[in-house]
């Protein structure tokens, strides 16, 4: 199986040929002329994204996640399309430049507002939704139709009061129930419920949720203690970024020069790896639809995650293709050279 599949083209036409991914990795318009197809204003973002969102909806599943790279705007301009589409907002995470990131000639008396210093990344995620109620409003619904009583929860995972005001409850003081307490629930109920009503707790009307299949419906969360949602880190000018591609990479860029960067907004590996790594298993599917240097992709592959990518530059996609061999030839010494397939025939 290969690490990565990288389509070079419009990414509109490689989402079908795609596995459903269980994480998307977004970098794509700011609304700041940044790439060649940026629009030119956050005014433009929601048309902009709009076919994009359409697709990752339709390829989603219960535990998906979204990581929705943007400036604030940006994001703030998108946010309402992803919440209309049913993804759920989780968090937002700041990336601090810092001071070095404020250019000398910054000009105190036309600026008119603070230098910018950062962008954020949100993370949203697919919720489970059930006959159109949410996972909390299923587990109740579900209890009361198999003529229980809700403090039976209790005895059902043999506590004294913590199921039914953790798992059963109206407020907001719910817990998503783990896969030991969900299994016995689900037993209880339909060990216990009113035979007509069999089976209890099921997603297909057919056999009730097993435990393997609850833990998938919401996404893995790998916590890190000590971190925070902002993270401070200069902008790349180690040897990880990457230079001297000679070309105006962007409408703002003039006059590129060997030490020019390449990509003008190539994320650090270390804050992918880490997104990446927080809400996905090694084996899952990442899609990154809005290549550039493919940095998600590069931190995917090198995680044990299968990365799917596109890029419509030539340039940024033979950069991406170098790195993404790189990656996976130090993440599993000679894989197998990722399908370049599903292309768009149009470049």
């Amino acid at each position: 199986m290969t690490p990565f599949t990288l389509h070079k083209g419009d990414v509109l036409k490689a989402y079908d040929h795609w596995p459903a991914p269980h994480s998307i990795m977004s970098d794509g318009a700011y609304g700041v002329r940044g790439f060649h197809g940026d629009t030119t204003g956050p005014g433009g973002l929601a048309e902009w994204y709009a076919p994009h969102i359409a697709k990752w909806t339709e390829a989603a599943a219960p535990g998906t996640t979204l990581w929705f790279w943007n400036t604030e705007v940006g994001w703030a301009t998108v946010h309402p399309l992803l919440i209309a589409a049913g993804w759920e907002y989780k968090q937002l995470v700041t990336w601090d430049k810092g001071l070095s990131h404020i250019a000398g000639n910054v000009n105190g008396k036309t600026i008119r507002h603070f230098p910018v210093v950062t962008e954020v990344v949100a993370l949203y995620s697919m919720p489970l939704r059930v006959g159109g109620l949410s996972a909390q409003e299923w587990m109740r619904r579900e209890w009361l139709r198999a003529g229980l009583k809700l403090n039976e929860a209790n005895a059902a995972c043999g506590v004294a009061n913590a199921a039914t005001r953790k798992y059963l409850t109206q407020d907001w003081l719910w817990y998503w129930p783990p896969v030991e307490a969900m299994e016995q629930l689900v037993a209880y109920a339909n060990e216990r419920g009113i035979p007509d009503g069999w089976p209890y707790y099921s997603l297909d009307g057919e056999r009730p949720v097993t435990g393997k299949e609850w833990e998938r419906l919401r996404y893995p969360w790998q916590h890190v203690h000590g971190l925070t949602n902002v993270w401070s880190r200069p902008p790349l000018h180690d040897a990880e970024r990457l230079k001297g591609s000679l070309r105006r990479s962007a409408p703002r860029v003039y006059k590129p020069t060997k030490d020019s960067a390449a990509h003008l907004n190539q994320k650090p590996l270390e804050f992918m790896e880490r997104l990446i790594a927080a809400v996905t298993r090694p084996g899952e599917v990442v899609w990154e639809p809005f290549g550039g240097l493919a940095s998600g992709s590069v931190a995917a592959v090198a995680l044990g995650r299968r990365a799917f990518v596109a890029e419509l530059d030539k340039d940024f996609h033979k950069l991406a293709l170098q790195r993404l061999r790189l990656a996976a030839d130090a993440a599993e010494p000679g894989a197998e050279e990722a399908s370049l397939a599903v292309a768009d025939p149009g470049r």
